[in-house]
């Protein structure tokens, strides 16, 4: 039995037909899955989607720590990798690293200790015990 009766991609094996996908590309997937099922699916713009994820990201506010110099693929790397940090590390473990990065020129640290300790509680260091102002400016840019 030829193949030639069924769409390119589509193999008749007793009446079920298969999709061999080389390479995927978002915006196609949709109109894969319709002519696969051939019914009427939900046509869902994919490209639209990703970019509203990706705006929906960008809509909480960016840290101003990220260096000038970073390019904007890596501005939202960076700012997520600081959220870990602040999340899971200690005050001396927080200012060790950001030394680091500033370094690697990938964030610009403050000259104010204040003002960089506020923007790191607002990404979600916690401020009760062992995590106050005095003790962050004991270690801050050492």
């Amino acid at each position: 039995m030829s193949n030639s009766y069924y769409e390119n991609g589509a193999i008749h094996h007793d009446h079920h037909k298969e999709l061999h996908i080389d390479t995927v590309n978002g915006s196609d997937v949709g109109e894969w899955i319709s002519a696969f099922f051939n019914d009427e699916t939900e046509q869902v713009e994919y490209e639209e989607v990703e970019k509203e994820a990706i705006i929906q990201k960008k809509d909480g506010k960016l840290t101003f720590f990220v260096h000038p110099s970073v390019d904007a693929a890596q501005e939202w790397q960076i700012h997520e990798e600081i959220e870990r940090l602040v999340a899971r590390q200690g005050i001396q473990e927080i200012c060790k690293y950001l030394s680091q990065l500033s370094e690697g020129q990938k964030v610009l640290l403050p000259q104010n200790a204040e003002k960089a300790y506020n923007e790191l509680v607002r990404l979600g260091m916690p401020n009760g015990e062992g995590y106050s102002l005095k003790t962050f400016m004991k270690y801050y840019k050492r």
